[in-house]
């Protein structure tokens, strides 16, 4: 899956590094199992985002059936922090998550222009 993260102000920023993403029960729910790791495949590079544009990054999932030590639980989706902030995003998604922290269902890159 992409993610997108838009410019929505009125002056350029700069969007840089990683996405923290977690599988999780809701909306406002704690994380459930390991968060995403970092794919390190592509350099992390300063991306300036004119008001209205966007920058991606490529989140993966793993089938939480394809381990068979999984604690499998229903998560809702996906709560995102971009690069350098505190606040969160949702992503509605269901899926199935692993309780057990050991497992990594996720892997996100870094933000490229877009």
């Amino acid at each position: 899956m992409k993610l997108l993260l838009t410019n929505s102000g009125t002056t350029p920023c700069v969007l840089e590094g990683f996405a923290g993403v977690s599988l999780t029960a809701d909306a406002t729910g704690e994380p459930i199992g390991a968060p995403a790791e970092r794919d390190e495949t592509q350099p992390v590079v300063q991306v300036q985002l004119a008001p209205g544009q966007a920058g991606v990054a490529v989140l993966r999932y793993t089938q939480a059936g394809n381990y068979s030590d999984c604690t499998a639980v229903d998560a809702a989706g996906y709560r995102v922090y971009p690069p350098n902030d505190t606040a969160s995003l949702f992503i509605a998604q269901p899926q199935r998550a692993c309780s057990n922290a050991v497992i990594k269902l996720l892997s996100v890159t870094t933000f490229q222009a877009s």
